[in-house]
C-alpha cells in the first residue's frame, strides 16, 4: 500500500514539471552568444526570452500574482544597461552617438540591442497590463 502511495505522488510530481528552466537558460546563452558576436537580432530575442522566463518561473513558483511588474523592472534594468554601454563609449553627445552608428561601432550597436530589448520588455508588460488583466488598476 505505501508503494502506490508513493508512486502516486512520484507521478504527481511529475506532472508538475516546469518547462521554465529550460527557457530561462536558453534566453541566457541565446542573449549571450547575440551580444558577444554582434548578432543583434539574436540578443535582442535572447534578452527577451530571458527576462520573460524569469517573470513567468516567479509566477509560477507562486513569488507573484502577475508577471507584469517584474518584467517591466528587468526590461527598465535592460534598458539602463544597455544605455550605460552606449554612454561609456559615446558620452551624452548625441551626436558623437550618431557617428558611432554611422560608423559601424560594434560596442554602441550592442549597447543599443540591449536598450532594444528593455524597450520591448517594456512595451510587453504595458500590453499584458492592458489586455490580459481584467482590472489593469486594481483598488
Amino acid at each position: 500500500m505505501a508503494d502506490t502511495d508513493t508512486e502516486a505522488v512520484a507521478a504527481s510530481e511529475a506532472a508538475k514539471a516546469s518547462p521554465w528552466p529550460l527557457f530561462v537558460a536558453l534566453g541566457l546563452a541565446v542573449g549571450e552568444v547575440g551580444v558577444f558576436m554582434g548578432l543583434y537580432p539574436v540578443a535582442v530575442a535572447g534578452l527577451l526570452l530571458f527576462v520573460g522566463s524569469i517573470a513567468g518561473i516567479v509566477q509560477e513558483a507562486g513569488y507573484s500574482e502577475r508577471p507584469w511588474k517584474l518584467l517591466a523592472g528587468l526590461g527598465g534594468l535592460l534598458v539602463v544597461v544597455g544605455a550605460w554601454v552606449v554612454t561609456s563609449q559615446t558620452g551624452i553627445d548625441a551626436a558623437a552617438m550618431l557617428a558611432a552608428v554611422d560608423g559601424a561601432d560594434t560596442i554602441v550597436l550592442r549597447g543599443f540591442s540591449i536598450a532594444a530589448a528593455g524597450v520591448i520588455a517594456l512595451a510587453a508588460s504595458v500590453a499584458g497590463v492592458a489586455v490580459a488583466d481584467d482590472d489593469p488598476f486594481p483598488a
